[in-house]
């Protein structure tokens, strides 16, 4: 069964400055682009074509407008309400009957992820069709993350919400694969102090059904979650950096879904043109003609 993808995006804790209290922080320019291509594109290269995405009701005509039904990218959008930043593990309750028992990739509005070897990783994780395959990456600090233990030989031990004391190094980005079981475990998860529904909960579950696979990312891969303001500017610094350097966009959506062969070279220059005089504009006229 084709697996699914869901973007939460939005929720009265995102929020980054008071001048954008009505502005979803997933809106705001990494760079060049919107923050909300990125994740999306991990999806995209995932080779996922349905998407819901998931966000406040204030927020949630912006996204309409930007995307539309997808079709722009040979793709299929769908979208929901989430009232209340009620947690993560909420997403797969909203989002049950779009995904209609189908497997399922859940990813935040706010991350990003790049390296050589993120659209391979995506594509694996994606056509594994049983349990439930989450990332590790080590960081300078985790206790501002889901935490994962592993044994000698990479074995998931155990998996904390923003431990004070990590039993590792390596923290949970926000991109999780599930198989078609996500939405009745979803619905199984209490409340955390936070009175959150945690996605860690969820991912603890599969764990004692002996079903959780963690990928580690390693040296070469980068990842931004893109929840303050330092981390925000590293991220646009980064994207501009490397696109300078090798003029190859990151998280180019309409370049991705061409590459993939969902849409036409007349469908992306139709793209270019709508975006008007811009450099995003000349980088797809230039994919078109190549």
């Amino acid at each position: 069964m084709t697996r699914k993808g869901i973007i939460l995006a939005g929720g009265s804790g995102t929020r980054l400055y008071p001048i954008t209290a009505t502005i979803s922080k997933q809106l705001l320019p990494v760079y060049n682009k919107p923050m909300v291509y990125y994740p999306l594109s991990m999806l995209m290269l995932a080779g996922i074509r349905e998407v819901l995405i998931i966000s406040t009701p204030d927020d949630l005509p912006s996204f309409r407008q930007l995307f539309g039904d997808g079709k722009a990218l040979g793709m299929s959008f769908e979208y929901a309400v989430q009232k209340e930043p009620r947690g993560l593990a909420e997403a797969f309750i909203i989002g049950e009957s779009f995904l209609d028992g189908s497997p399922s990739c859940l990813v935040l509005g706010d991350n990003i992820l790049y390296g050589n070897t993120v659209g391979s990783v995506m594509k694996k994780a994606s056509d594994r069709s049983e349990g439930a395959i989450i990332f590790g990456y080590p960081v300078k600090d985790p206790r501002r993350f889901g935490v994962v233990e592993f044994d000698s030989q990479w074995n998931v031990l155990s998996i904390e919400e923003k431990p004070e004391q990590p039993k590792s190094m390596h923290a949970v980005p926000g991109v999780y694969f599930y198989d078609s079981q996500a939405p009745t475990l979803a619905k199984q998860v209490r409340p955390s102090q936070r009175g959150e529904l945690e996605i860690t909960s969820l991912n603890q579950m599969y764990l004692q059904q002996k079903k959780l696979m963690v990928e580690v990312f390693g040296r070469g891969v980068a990842w931004f979650d893109t929840g303050t303001h330092h981390s925000l500017l590293q991220a646009a610094n980064f994207v501009e950096t490397i696109e300078e350097r090798q003029g190859m966009m990151i998280g180019c959506i309409e370049e991705i879904a061409y590459a993939n062969q969902w849409i036409c070279s007349d469908t992306l220059l139709e793209s270019a043109k709508k975006l008007g005089r811009s450099t995003y504009s000349d980088y797809l006229k230039q994919i078109a003609q190549d």
